[in-house]
């Protein structure tokens, strides 16, 4: 029978959920670098023992840490961040006399062909890649150097390169996302960026239909289908059908179009999950009702899905990265809450339950689907 496995990210550690296909019983192990905020951690899709995870201290800066037992023990890698020729933990140069600071890796994405190639987004945003299982990294400097630096800005949680998305289809091709930039791709590897946001129209921003500037919350692909992305914005559901060139607003329906977090079911490609929150300043469900909603037309048609969830006095949020599906013939939906709380759902939905409850903040959440 088929396993699943968790990973949970954290303000205070990381937690490794596990169960077998039924995901009725759970075992939880952790937390691992307890005290530490853990902003995300990912595992390699071709190597189930392969994990990476984003450490974080203000006083002692960035580590990654790696597994090569899927979690059971873990290494702090070299994390040599090169840039231009520059080395350091979470500090370098962009050319000017001001040094560019490093706050934390946002997002890590191992690649889809090899376990010891991985990407990093960071804040202040920029986008890097190691080829040596997280020794020493580079930075895909062209995104940077796209000419439209100057007009990006820091969103509410800073200015963070959030989302990381492999062109399963076509090795070249990146989708990335940036608050508060907007969404970028390339098709050459990283060599060049195209801002892809035409469409998106931002009310808060001098230029509301700007090519750059909008704060893109997260976007989702689902791998049969690389060219149609989903995203929530900062307000708005939108879509894309031609691999971001031009987006629609799907929100349809919902009491609320702003949230964090949006992902797509694993066998059904026009199957999306929003949790919609109040609003930019109220970062709470609408009327304390965790409500996850779901569209089964590729968005505009939207249902609540509450079955086992707090429909009372609920005022927790779910950040961009805490929301994941298994790949398990009834597909499994997984979120956190800055609650503490992790919740599944084994049936897509319909109904819910807790794994865990009373952990500290929950910053991200993946999973492994395993043999």
């Amino acid at each position: 029978m088929s396993q699943v496995r968790v990973l949970v990210g954290t303000k205070k550690g990381a937690f490794i959920l596990s169960s077998d296909g039924k995901r009725e019983k759970w075992d939880v192990s952790g937390p691992f670098f307890a005290g530490w905020e853990i902003y995300h951690a990912k595992g390699s899709p071709v190597d189930p023992n392969r994990l990476y995870a984003s450490q974080t201290s203000g006083w002692f800066g960035q580590l990654i840490q790696r597994s090569g037992d899927g979690g059971q023990t873990w290494e702090p890698v070299d994390n040599q961040f090169a840039y231009d020729g520059v080395t350091g933990t979470h500090q370098w140069y962009d050319g000017t006399p001001h040094p560019w600071e490093f706050k934390r890796v946002w997002h890590l994405e191992p690649s889809l062909t090899d376990p010891d190639t991985v990407y990093a987004g960071v804040e202040d945003a920029a986008l890097f890649r190691s080829t040596d299982a997280g020794k020493s990294w580079h930075e895909l400097s062209g995104l940077r150097g796209h000419g439209s630096g100057s007009q990006w800005q820091p969103g509410a949680g800073g200015m963070g390169l959030h989302t990381i998305i492999l062109d399963p289809s076509n090795s070249a091709r990146i989708y990335i996302a940036i608050s508060a930039a907007g969404a970028f791709r390339t098709d050459d590897g990283g060599a060049t960026w195209l801002p892809i946001n035409r469409g998106l129209r931002s009310e808060y921003i001098p230029d509301a239909d700007a090519e750059v500037g909008h704060c893109v919350h997260h976007i989702a692909m689902h791998p049969k289908r690389p060219g149609v992305l989903f995203m929530q914005k900062h307000w708005d559901i939108m879509r894309s059908d031609n691999a971001g060139d031009l987006w629609h607003e799907v929100s349809g329906n919902l009491p609320t179009d702003f949230g964090f977090v949006i992902d797509v079911h694993a066998h059904e490609p026009e199957t999306l999950y929003v949790v919609p929150i109040k609003s930019d300043s109220e970062h709470f469900p609408p009327d304390g009702q965790l409500r996850v909603y779901r569209s089964r037309t590729g968005g505009n048609e939207w249902e609540p899905l509450g079955n086992g969830l707090p429909q009372s006095n609920c005022y927790v949020n779910v950040l961009r990265d805490a929301m994941a599906v298994d790949s398990l013939d009834s597909c499994g939906i997984y979120f956190g809450t800055t609650g503490g709380q992790v919740y599944a759902s084994a049936d897509s939905g319909d109904h819910w339950a807790p794994i865990v409850r009373d952990l500290p903040p929950v910053l991200s959440v993946e999973v492994q689907t395993l043999p």
